[in-house]
């Protein structure tokens, strides 16, 4: 039996509450541009890299979420260039850099002889969240979240007719690298709540469950923030109830709340 009492006084299962509400929080906007402009084998393509990230990150004796956020920031402003260089389609670019990150992270893994204990990275470790991992989460998000409130206006219009866009003098070279930089964040983020396997999960599944219940871009994203929220609290509460590892638990969640969103007569 469960001592619901003790759980609320353990300090880890607050610090892992507070990591997936500021996930969830940001994944619902970034989530919403990222199926409006068809980017999710982007945000596979970065995850893939977070191997290479938290080996460097051993190597030069750097936070691993640190790490991967430089590594995934690398990956995205490397793809905008081979976009401008290659005449390859954007899929192809994807494929070759998502795939050549995985085995490039575990040939530095097996050079530098890194124990790592792959399990939590591929499905994320949120019950062990410091509060080193917290304080950085929390500066992430609350950049990711200024730049949301500045650039929606712009994004929204580089999202809707890009050409158009650009003949009305909006910026959309540097809006482009900006959503990128930002993708690339919120992944090293949340490699430690639901981990490399399921991070383009989370980011996805609550906008698209918003996606029908939303009229407005505005509500869809603070609806996918929403499902977000309730999908970490039900799947933390089933990992203490049946001891299910949290990340997978989390995602489960969102995407009951998505099977419930498409009952919904249009």
């Amino acid at each position: 039996m469960v001592d619901f009492g003790e759980l609320l006084q353990s300090q880890f299962l607050w610090y892992a509450l507070a990591a997936g509400l500021l996930v969830a929080i940001i994944s619902g906007p970034l989530g919403c541009f990222a199926v409006w402009r068809r980017m999710a084998y982007f945000g596979d393509t970065l995850a893939h890299s977070a191997l290479l990230g938290v080996t460097l990150g051993f190597v030069f004796q750097i936070m691993p979420t640190l790490a991967v956020g430089i590594t995934c920031c690398a990956l995205a402003l490397l793809l905008m260039y081979l976009q401008r260089r290659q005449k390859l389609a954007v899929d192809t670019l994807l494929g070759i850099l998502s795939h050549s990150m995985l085995a490039l992270g575990i040939v530095t893994v097996s050079f530098f002889q890194i124990k790592v204990d792959l399990l939590s990275l591929l499905l994320g470790d949120l019950l062990a969240v410091s509060s080193q991992d917290l304080v950085l989460m929390a500066i992430a998000a609350s950049a990711i979240l200024i730049l949301l409130y500045f650039l929606w206006e712009q994004l929204l219009a580089f999202t809707l007719h890009e050409e158009l866009a650009s003949v009305e003098g909006v910026p959309v070279e540097r809006l482009r690298i900006a959503l990128m930089l930002m993708l690339a964040i919120l992944i090293a983020i949340a490699m430690k709540v639901v981990g490399v396997l399921l991070i383009t999960a989370l980011l996805i599944i609550p906008a698209a469950a918003a996606r029908k219940l939303s009229r407005t871009p505005e509500r869809m994203a603070v609806l996918a923030s929403m499902i977000g929220c309730l999908a970490v609290v039900l799947g933390l509460l089933a990992s203490v109830l049946w001891n299910t590892p949290a990340g997978p638990s989390i995602v489960l969640a969102a995407a009951v709340f998505f099977l419930a969103s498409q009952a919904r007569p249009t």
